[in-house]
């Protein structure tokens, strides 16, 4: 099985133009060293706790269950790792060594010897072959894509050559569990100089921690930063505290679900997660600003006002959305009902008093910021829009092109939208063979900005040239004025779709001008 389940963008010219191979050099080795004792702890306390929990279980039944292992079981099984003696100093190999790092010290590399055929060093003709297969062009982009294939998670890191329709994964980054947010970043985390730029990415897993990774750096080993309860500084180790299942002030205990970085105020993180909270982490320190409860159920998406940069754009699975300043936390936020749970918000780039709101149900919400309700069961959106009759899984709207949105769906269907001012009217609807669609992202820079990332199910990501698509250039003719003549409509993926259906379906939709069902209030 294998599933993409988020993508993002990374604008052009951010991005090193020869990433460097990572280093493993004595300061990395004390710092992975760190904290992989940290993770061994939280193992060794994992196990105590489920040894007690099963002595109490026997304490209070009347026998042990079948087919469960015995303490001294458990314990035999990990007599072969030692760990009640690992932090010893008279272990072999050292006390604050990790086991399968024990011996590195003693590796060398040989010198090259003509004698001996076998053993030789890299040349510089590799080297340098190598440093070019490495190299990104000013004028690509990077898709961030989290993928997971049996039960292994990692992060995608694509390049796309838009000139030469070319699309090819550059690197890859190893996570600990299904990725479900996947956000770019341009600040070097840890860093207090605010004019640092950098090329990271932050991503939101099932597990309760974000790690931050540097995009510019290949085969990495560990992120180089975790913002949540798992941070901690590699070269000071010290006793973790026992894990918190309880929401609190500091950090996230459940899955993180959406993440948003303030591009005014870049040290600003923002992240949703299901154990209800929102958390403001500033990047210069990697530190919880501040903890949020607006919300009585899972928060699943979050987003920036474009101009007021301390608003910030909420929506959960309590099927409300709130607008909150960030700096009145005490102060009453303007709340929206929507009919079913959310699943994206969005601000309207092009015009920041509106709002989108997309839900399980297939239904886009059309909101003025300045009519909020009394009370939220009470709301009246501009317009609501019956999208697709399975839920809106993904949702986005071009930054660069006014009143053009892209809706994906669990139904396998793409769509794209004209925002007119009487409502939206459908422009195109494809099925770009990716399954269910989990993520539509449109491309952030102008000189690709009818370009849409989406990727789903099926495991492929495809980068679709809307602009090449004849419907949407006649419905966006007169917002993009240079868009005129014929072309060959333009699809560029790693695993190309090898039907016809989707194709056909496509062209039957082509002349479509309208789809679902709009209304205004």
């Amino acid at each position: 099985m294998s599933m993409i389940t988020a993508t993002t963008w990374v604008p052009r010219g951010f991005a090193a133009p020869f990433p460097t191979k990572y280093v493993f050099d004595e300061d990395e080795f004390e710092r992975i060293s760190s904290l992989a004792k940290l993770q061994l702890d939280d193992a060794k306390d994992d196990l105590e706790e489920a040894q007690n929990e099963q002595k109490e279980k026997e304490n209070d039944t009347s026998g042990a269950l079948d087919g469960l292992k015995t303490t001294d079981e458990m314990d035999d099984d990990l007599k072969e790792y030692d760990l009640e003696h690992y932090d010893d100093d008279e272990q072999e190999g050292g006390g604050d060594t990790m086991a399968m790092f024990g011996n590195i010290k003693n590796l060398v590399y040989h010198e090259e010897n003509e004698d001996d055929p076998y053993i030789t060093m890299p040349g510089q003709d590799e080297e340098d072959d190598e440093r070019e297969e490495l190299q990104i062009l000013a004028t690509d982009n990077l898709v961030l894509a989290g993928r997971i294939e049996d039960d292994v998670a990692h992060l995608e890191v694509y390049v796309y050559e838009d000139a030469d329709d070319n699309l090819y994964v550059h690197h890859d980054i190893m996570l600990p569990s299904i990725p479900l947010a996947v956000e770019w970043i341009d600040l070097p985390a840890g860093k207090a100089d605010k004019n640092a730029k950098g090329n990271f990415v932050a991503v939101g897993t099932m597990e309760p921690d974000i790690e931050l990774w540097n995009l510019d750096v290949v085969d990495s080993m560990y992120p180089d930063a975790i913002l949540g309860q798992g941070a901690e500084d590699g070269a000071k180790p010290k006793k973790k505290k026992k894990k918190s299942k309880k929401a609190n002030e500091e950090f996230h205990v459940d899955a993180v679900l959406s993440l948003a970085a303030n591009r005014q105020h870049r040290n600003l993180l923002a992240s949703a997660s299901a154990d209800k909270t929102i958390k403001l982490w500033d990047l210069n320190t990697t530190k919880c600003a501040k903890s949020y409860s607006y919300h009585n159920d899972k928060v699943c998406s979050l987003a920036w006002h474009a101009k007021e940069s301390t608003i910030l754009l909420s929506g959960s699975y309590d099927r409300t959305v709130v607008a909150a300043d960030m700096r009145a936390p005490d102060a009453v936020a303007p709340r929206w009902g929507v009919e079913s749970d959310v699943e994206t918000v969005r601000w309207d780039p092009h015009d920041p008093n509106y709002f989108y709101v997309s839900t399980e149900n297939g239904v886009i919400h059309y909101h003025d910021v300045r009519n909020a309700p009394s009370n939220p069961l009470e709301t009246k959106p501009v317009w609501i829009l019956q999208a697709h009759d399975e839920s809106i899984s993904s949702f986005d709207v071009n930054p660069i092109i006014p009143g053009f949105i892209a809706t994906g769906s669990t139904d396998k269907q793409v769509k794209l939208w004209n925002i007119q001012a009487s409502g939206p009217s459908m422009v195109v609807s494809r099925d770009l063979g990716v399954g269910k669609v989990f993520s539509t992202s449109f491309a952030p820079d102008q000189e690709v900005g009818f370009r849409l990332a989406v990727a789903g199910s099926k495991g492929a990501v495809q980068i679709w040239d809307t602009s090449t698509n004849a419907a949407v250039r006649a419905a966006f003719a007169s917002k993009v004025p240079e868009m005129h003549g014929e072309v060959k409509e333009r699809l560029v993926g790693i695993e190309e779709d090898d039907t016809d259906s989707d194709s056909e379906e496509g062209e039957e939709n082509d002349d479509e001008d309208d789809g679902g069902e709009s209304m205004e209030e």
